[in-house]
């Protein structure tokens, strides 16, 4: 099986439920098909990432990519990018960070922990699903490395 052909699964981690349904269902309009898993903090992300704490034992999928909010509760969004891209295991996995600032010292910040893309959800509606449409084509054809 060609790495093309393992689907990329995308771990939204987003606390507030409202953002995370508008989030998915603006990625389908935009044809995103792939599975979406849905988390609400950082510390169930990492545990999701390193198959720890209720995951433990679990096979995580080979190909994943994480949208990635920063203000979570527990971790927050700093710390779960921090902790990824340290280790060996996990450092490739692209995480693109979707959140509503736009402080250029936090945007800074985020890429020297290693983010892949920093994305900010504006405020109005219309132009929040606008920039999640561009982002779902975006993630059409991004290619995503295996997290072998």
């Amino acid at each position: 099986m060609t790495q093309e052909s393992v689907p990329i699964t995308i771990l939204l981690v987003e606390d507030d439920p409202g953002h995370a349904r508008l989030i998915e269902k603006n990625l389908r309009r935009s044809e995103v098909t792939n599975q979406i898993i849905q988390l609400g903090d950082g510390q169930t992300a990492v545990d999701y990432l390193f198959c720890e704490g209720e995951y433990s034992g679990l096979e995580r999928p080979t190909r994943i990519l994480v949208l990635l909010d920063l203000n979570l509760p527990g971790l927050d969004g700093y710390q779960v990018l921090r902790r990824v891209k340290k280790d060996p295991m996990t450092q490739r996995i692209p995480i693109v960070v979707l959140t509503t600032t736009e402080d250029s010292r936090e945007v800074a910040r985020c890429y020297d922990l290693g983010c892949s893309m920093f994305v900010t959800k504006p405020v109005n509606y219309t132009e929040f699903t606008e920039t999640l449409r561009r982002l779902g084509q975006v993630l059409s054809i991004v290619k995503v490395p295996n997290g072998d």
